[in-house]
C-alpha cells in the first residue's frame, strides 16, 4: 500500500536518469560520458547499465563498448500506447478517412517539442505512404509538426535543417506559415520532409481549446497531389470537429 508520503527510490531515480541521458543522445554513449552528463559516479553508472542491459532496456555495442537504448523499451512503449484511450476513440475516424480518401490516415499526440504517431490505418493501395507508430514529427517540415507549432508549441530555434528543396528553413517564413495554419485550422506539407510525400493535418481540441491530438492524411505525391489534398481537408476537419465535440 502506498501513501502520499511515499519517497522515491534513489537507485530507480538514477536508473531513470541514465535512460534519459541515452534518450537525449544523438548516438551511442560511453559509460564515462553518461557519468559526466548525469553527475552519477562512473562505477554506479556501470552497475546500472549492466542491470538495465540484462533486461534489454539498454544495449551494449560490442565493437565500441558504448551503450544505446534497448529493444525492450519499444515493447514497453507499445504496451503503454495500447492503453491510450484516445486510440480507441479515434480508430473509427482513421478507418473512415482512409476509406474516403484511399490514403493513409494517422493519429498523433503532442509529445515534447512536437507530436508522435500513436496509431494509423494504412492505405489499401500497393503504392502508399507507410506510417510508423512512435515516429516523431519534425516541427518545421511536417503537417503534424507545423500544426503543433500553431496550436501548442513554441517556434523552434535556428538553424532549421533542410530535408528537401521545399523544406522551410527560414524562421520568418515558418512564422508566416504557422500564422496561416492558425487562421485556417489545418496544415499541409508538400514534399517538405520527403520529396514524394504529401500530407495534411488538423487538430483535435478539448473544451479549453488545448490540442489533444492530431489527425492526418498522407500519401505519395503522384496520387495525393494538391487537388486531392485540398479535397481531403473538409473530411478531415469534419472528423476533428466531431472528436473535439465528443470530448467536451
Amino acid at each position: 500500500m502506498t501513501t502520499g508520503n511515499t519517497r522515491p527510490v534513489a537507485t530507480v531515480e538514477r536508473a531513470v536518469t541514465v535512460l534519459h541521458a541515452l534518450a537525449d543522445s544523438a548516438g551511442d554513449v560511453g559509460n564515462n560520458d553518461i557519468a559526466r552528463r548525469t553527475g552519477i559516479n562512473a562505477s554506479t553508472v556501470s552497475r546500472l547499465l549492466a542491470t538495465l542491459a540484462r533486461d534489454e532496456l539498454v544495449t551494449r555495442v560490442p565493437d565500441t563498448g558504448r551503450f544505446r537504448l534497448g529493444p525492450r523499451l519499444v515493447e514497453l512503449g507499445n504496451a503503454a500506447l495500447a492503453r491510450v484511450d484516445i486510440r480507441q476513440v479515434c480508430r473509427p475516424h482513421l478507418v473512415g478517412l482512409t476509406a474516403a480518401t484511399g490514403e493513409t490516415a494517422t493519429l498523433s499526440v503532442p509529445y515534447e517539442e512536437g507530436t508522435i504517431t500513436v496509431d494509423f490505418v494504412q492505405s489499401p493501395s500497393s503504392v502508399r505512404s507507410v506510417a510508423e507508430v512512435g515516429r516523431p514529427s519534425i516541427a518545421h517540415a511536417t503537417a503534424t509538426g507545423k500544426l503543433f507549432l500553431a496550436f501548442a508549441g513554441a517556434m523552434p530555434a535556428a538553424p532549421l535543417p533542410s530535408y528537401t528543396r521545399r523544406t522551410i528553413t527560414d524562421l520568418a517564413t515558418l512564422a508566416r506559415e504557422v500564422a496561416k495554419i492558425r487562421d485556417r485550422g489545418w496544415a499541409q506539407s508538400v514534399g517538405e520532409r520527403e520529396d514524394d510525400l504529401n500530407a495534411v493535418a488538423a487538430p483535435v481540441r478539448d473544451a479549453g481549446g488545448n490540442l489533444t491530438a492530431v489527425l492526418g492524411i498522407q500519401g505519395p505525391a503522384g496520387r495525393f497531389g494538391t487537388k486531392a489534398l485540398r479535397a481531403a481537408v473538409d473530411q478531415l476537419l469534419a472528423h476533428c470537429v466531431e472528436l473535439s465535440s465528443a470530448g467536451r
